[in-house]
């Protein structure tokens, strides 16, 4: 560098994560507003529905939640995620790791088949069960000649709510999959380990918060799900109502405080949900500040 050469250092603030250029009023209105809305939107509904529902007493409360119907309704709703939570992680696994780690052709059509259910009305979805395994559907005379119940009865409830979840652990593990590449599933193949142990030992390590992320929100869609079991069920009481299902009904009947009973425990539920995806969400916070300590570069 010559003499002539004039170096101009300039110091700037450092940099603070977080930090915004706008005025402190317009900072205070937007978190406002944002809080307003939340609480007019969501936290009074919500607390309206729990003041309803104890509005006559606890004994009534615990009598509405007891009722044979009811209980039906709370068994079936858990059976039903029961049994498609665990097939929609079997099926998201899968996708997700094929999409992720291979290419093939159609694979952009599998992409758009998990975003499916994102795009077409439950409603639809209940009727697409309805036009192949109804009495004058596509299956429906085979059915009937081997006595066989598909509609109004849990296998189709239990098909609709998978349609209805189909996408959630699938889509939360894609990109959480891709943005993790090849390198440790192809450094432990070479080391001699098996696929399943790879699968096991590198790949599940890696995705084990996404995949419970995807499994919580499957599981609060399946619960709560009304449009798709509400067109296959029938509505039959004590045999194929869900919760969702039960509340409309007792509503409908002018049964206010049993309906806002039921759905004060669909709404708790949703609550414990809500709960373990911020804790979930805490922990991988916490996860990815602790490998930044540990390797800053």
């Amino acid at each position: 560098m010559s003499a002539a050469t004039t170096l101009t250092v300039r110091h700037e603030p450092p940099f603070t994560p977080g930090a915004t250029l706008e005025p402190l009023w317009v900072r205070a209105l937007l978190i406002t507003v944002a809080l307003s809305f939340a609480a007019l939107f969501l936290l009074v509904p919500l607390l309206a529905v729990f003041a309803e529902a104890f509005r006559k007493g606890w004994h009534a409360y615990v009598a509405a939640i007891i009722d044979p119907d009811a209980l039906s309704a709370i068994r079936l709703t858990l059976l039903t995620a029961a049994i498609a939570v665990p097939l929609n992680l079997v099926f998201g696994v899968a996708a997700a790791w094929s999409i992720a780690k291979f290419e093939f052709r159609g694979k952009s059509l599998l992409l758009t088949l998990i975003d499916l259910p994102f795009s077409v009305s439950p409603v639809i979805s209940g009727l697409i069960y309805v036009l192949l395994f109804g009495a004058h559907g596509w299956f429906g005379a085979w059915l009937i000649e081997h006595d066989v119940q598909i509609l109004f009865a849990v296998p189709g409830i239990v098909l609709a709510t998978i349609f209805v979840t189909f996408p959630f652990v699938a889509r939360e593990l894609i990109p959480l999959m891709q943005s993790q590449g090849n390198e440790e599933e192809e450094a432990a193949l070479v080391l001699g380990a098996s696929g399943w142990r790879t699968f096991w030992h590198v790949t599940l390590p890696n995705i084990k918060w996404g995949l419970l992320y995807g499994v919580i929100l499957c599981n609060a869609r399946a619960m709560g799900e009304f449009g798709a079991v509400s067109v296959v069920s029938g509505h039959i009481r004590g045999e194929t109502n869900t919760m969702p299902l039960q509340v409309e009904i007792l509503y409908n009947e002018y049964n206010f405080a049993a309906a806002f009973s039921v759905a004060s425990l669909l709404a708790l539920l949703a609550l414990v949900t809500l709960a373990l995806k911020s804790l979930i969400e805490w922990r991988v916070r916490h996860s990815v500040d602790t490998a930044l300590q540990e390797n800053p570069s």
